[in-house]
């Protein structure tokens, strides 16, 4: 059950707002990185308090989104200093204390390209929404937070439930990566020699892996916590014939095995084709894939459960 007590919290007055709840006022919708911001962390903290919570999990974390051809991937999503470059201990469900998740809040405050939600079993949430909304519930009123966040300047404002909880939303994946998967894939390396991986392990940031009978134990073992996993056709070793094939107005995911065995993947349009054509014409092989969800077929699609077995990851 979702926590009973829920606030939004706002630097925007009620009573700059019309009869369909629009703000009108003139408060700027980007956090200002100084006086204000630092209130919403204060208003946050003094709710966890006021809950008893010292820890909060992250669940269904999110980086900046997809790799451009020609565009180098965002360094940091506004979490260098929390987590390492790889985002090793940024995934779903993952343990984080007061502070670091109060920094979590910042990034996402800012837009800098990190997102998730945090939170404490059915004690408490926090939810980080657009335009400087934050929604905090709890288990219990926090009759002292909600009077402390007045205080600094905000304004809490109850609510039956908060627009993000993950109880309003579908799972698009519910099948879990166990035993029964892995003997499909078992099944696909039967009939043919190699299998495309891509494991998503956050958001918006995936591996890829070239699977083999051979390496499958490996790679299997590495992979990240909860990731989705979907697996494909494996790339073509006639890159000229995969660019001949790609559409002539539509965009699409392109990925690639470079000569250094690196498998690399990019989204372009036909803008872009020549400058691709460049960029991997000494790869080893390649592949296109659409970038629509509906027009996606992989041979199979599923999440890494915990090690109990229990499927918790939302994808």
């Amino acid at each position: 059950m979702p926590p009973s007590f829920v606030h939004r919290i706002t630097k925007y007055d009620p009573a700059d707002r019309d009869e369909r709840g629009h703000y009108t006022g003139a408060e700027d919708t980007d956090s200002d990185h100084g006086p204000v911001e630092a209130a919403y962390l204060a208003a946050i903290a003094a709710f966890a308090e006021a809950s008893g919570i010292d820890r909060l999990e992250i669940r269904e974390p999110s980086v900046t989104g997809f790799v451009h051809l020609g565009v180098e991937p965002p360094v940091g999503h506004g979490l260098s200093g929390l987590f390492p470059p790889d985002l090793t201990g940024f995934h779903d469900g993952a343990e984080v204390s007061l502070p670091v998740a109060l920094e979590l809040v910042r990034a996402m405050l800012r837009e800098q390209g990190a997102g998730c939600r945090l939170g404490a079993g059915d004690v408490f949430t926090v939810h980080v929404g657009w335009d400087q909304y934050v929604y905090v519930g709890s288990d219990r009123p926090c009759t002292e937070a909600v009077a402390r966040t007045r205080k600094l300047g905000l304004f809490p404002e109850p609510l039956a439930a908060s627009p993000y909880a993950a109880e309003l939303e579908e799972r698009e994946v519910t099948e879990a990566a166990g035993e029964d998967f892995w003997a499909r894939v078992h099944m696909q390396l039967a009939s043919r020699p190699t299998v495309l991986l891509e494991e998503t392990y956050v958001g918006n940031a995936a591996r890829w892996h070239r699977l083999t009978p051979e390496n499958l134990d490996a790679v299997r073992a590495g992979l990240g916590p909860r990731a989705l996993l979907t697996v494909w056709p494996d790339l073509t070793p006639d890159v000229g014939a995969v660019l001949a094939a790609l559409p002539e107005e539509d965009s699409v995911e392109f990925v690639w095995e470079a000569q250094d065995g690196m498998i690399r993947h990019a989204i372009l349009d036909d803008t872009e084709y020549q400058q691709l054509a460049a960029l991997v014409a000494d790869a080893r092989a390649a592949c296109a894939l659409p970038r629509y969800l509906d027009e996606r077929h992989p041979l199979l699609r599923a999440a890494l459960p915990d090690s109990d077995g229990v499927l918790r990851a939302r994808w």
